[in-house]
């Protein structure tokens, strides 16, 4: 059966697509229940992490089967599919890559040997010291061991060929050949050498893993059964599985899971940068991130933007979906009424079919719908979460011109966006970054608006409740708490 490409989104103009997070985990051990489907629906739950493929990986406690392909949840698996895959205990992924690399080949879970059975890996986040641990793989392959080898012109070494290229794979290729007495002793002497951002849950035939980076920048999210245990990314995937939550994992520490209960390990000490992305737009505003509601801290951000950058208007709205916490709490501070001014059509993503030209210069028509007698000879203020390159904002502030409204105030609830990140989200290029390089007043003249204010960083911390120094914000301020690589730009084809 042909799979679609995996490229249905909600963004509303995909030459200018938000932020991505690049994967969404999931795990769990629960015998007696069905695994495979526990899985599927908590997948369903983390879609928004990732929409290019997917893929499930279970056990029976003698046989780990894995079952991945290109494609959204829905798309990858049917009834039939999850059928195949039995067993009491089963991780899953979602995946988005970076540009390049979307490819089966890069589809988790990963698969592979080690000296104790077999390991599957699924991987959120990115590895920013990608060519040292491939030179310790290498180093730790015997000299006989005949494998088929790829040149390297950044290195101009050759390195032994996988079937991937993301850092997930090589995870799983440091496990083929690692030390110790079993899978935990192994992972307690590799994790610390780990460099980056990881959220990891893996298994063997026999146990449940989950692993935090020292910095827990991605969440990860422990939640209990009634007769089993789940991992997943965030804790709206727990609620969907009828899983309570129970904590989260911390940063730093390893779990197992298995018939003799659950045991943790602290493989480093914690130095907490959770990332503040997550709270902005990443996350699903029902999931909680260290103790805070999401929706929660968005709505803080609309009105702590409210307070910064205040006008006189008649009506605020939020561009679909994304700005509405925000737009709420914009509209609550400020005592301007909240109203619909765009509609959406919900089953438009990225459309499989070319629109004609007469349908290309609509653009986002396809996606908004502007309600005019809500906008006519009003002062709108438009709340977004982030603005990329402005092509959306300034195509909204065009639809909106051509309803009728006579001013247009964007206010967008997180600071400009100027640096990329190596931790595992997918950015526009510095280059590409309309913030970068143009004042607040010059993007505003761009985007064709009245006005344009952005949220403070210390405004937007301050809305996450959260301490300052345990938060990334690297995007915004160009600080990286993690070493960053001196190859940038083969850092981010390697994440996930």
């Amino acid at each position: 059966m042909a799979r679609a490409d995996g490229l249905l989104t909600h963004e509303i103009d995909p030459t200018d697509r938000k932020p991505q997070d690049q994967c969404g985990v999931f795990g769990i051990w629960a015998p007696g229940e069905d695994v495979a489907k526990l899985v599927y629906f908590g997948l369903y739950a983390l879609q928004h992490r990732g929409q290019e493929s997917a893929g499930i990986a279970t056990s029976n406690g003698e046989q780990i089967l894995v079952y991945r392909d290109m494609g959204l949840v829905s798309q990858v698996f049917d009834e039939r599919d999850l059928e195949t895959l039995p067993g009491h205990l089963a991780i899953g992924h979602t995946r988005y890559s970076t540009t390049g690399s979307p490819m089966w080949e890069n589809a988790q879970p990963t698969l592979g040997p080690t000296p104790w059975g077999t390991v599957a890996l699924a991987h959120n986040g990115n590895l920013t010291n990608f060519e040292e641990l491939e030179a310790m793989a290498d180093a730790r392959r015997p000299a006989h061991d005949h494998v088929v080898r790829t040149h390297t012109k950044k290195t101009g070494r050759t390195r032994p060929y996988r079937d991937s290229t993301n850092d997930t794979s090589l995870v799983t290729e440091l496990f083929a050949s690692a030390e110790g007495k079993d899978l935990t002793e192994a992972a307690l002497e590799m994790f610390p050498k780990l460099v980056g951002a990881f959220s990891f849950v893996f298994m063997d035939e026999t146990t449940l893993y989950a692993a935090r980076d020292p910095h827990g920048v991605r969440p990860l999210a422990l939640g209990r059964l009634e007769h089993g245990w789940v991992v997943a990314s965030e804790t709206a995937a727990l609620d969907i599985v009828g899983a309570s939550f129970v904590r989260e994992v911390e940063p730093g520490e390893l779990i197992a899971i298995d018939e003799d209960g659950l045991r943790s390990y602290r493989f480093a000490e914690p130095k907490p940068a959770r990332c503040v992305f997550e709270y902005v737009y990443l996350a699903r505003p029902d999931s909680v991130i260290n103790g805070k509601l999401v929706h929660a801290s968005r709505a803080e951000m609309g009105r702590v933007l409210a307070r910064e950058h205040p006008v006189e208007a008649d009506m605020v709205m939020a561009t679909p979906e994304s700005g509405t916490p925000a737009a709420v709490g914009y509209a609550e501070e400020s005592g301007i009424p909240f109203g619909q001014g765009l509609m959406k059509n919900a089953y438009v993503g990225r459309t499989f079919i070319q629109p004609s030209q007469t349908l290309r210069q609509q653009g986002i028509r396809l996606k908004l719908n502007p309600l005019k007698e809500n906008i006519a000879g009003k002062r709108i203020v438009v709340v977004d979460d982030s603005i990329v390159r402005g092509n959306t904002q300034r195509a909204l502030v065009r639809m909106l011109r051509e309803a009728g409204a006579k001013e247009i105030h964007i206010r967008i609830s997180s600071p400009p966006v100027k640096w990329p990140c190596f931790y595992g989200i997918d950015f526009a290029t510095r280059a590409e970054l309309i913030a970068n390089g143009l004042t607040t007043d010059e993007i505003c003249q761009s985007l064709g608006a009245d006005s344009l204010g952005y949220i403070s960083v210390d405004g937007m911390i301050a809305a996450t409740t959260q301490e300052p120094k345990e938060l990334c914000t690297a995007c915004f301020t160009g600080t990286y708490p993690i070493t960053v690589p001196s190859d940038a730009a083969t850092a981010l084809e390697r994440s996930c």
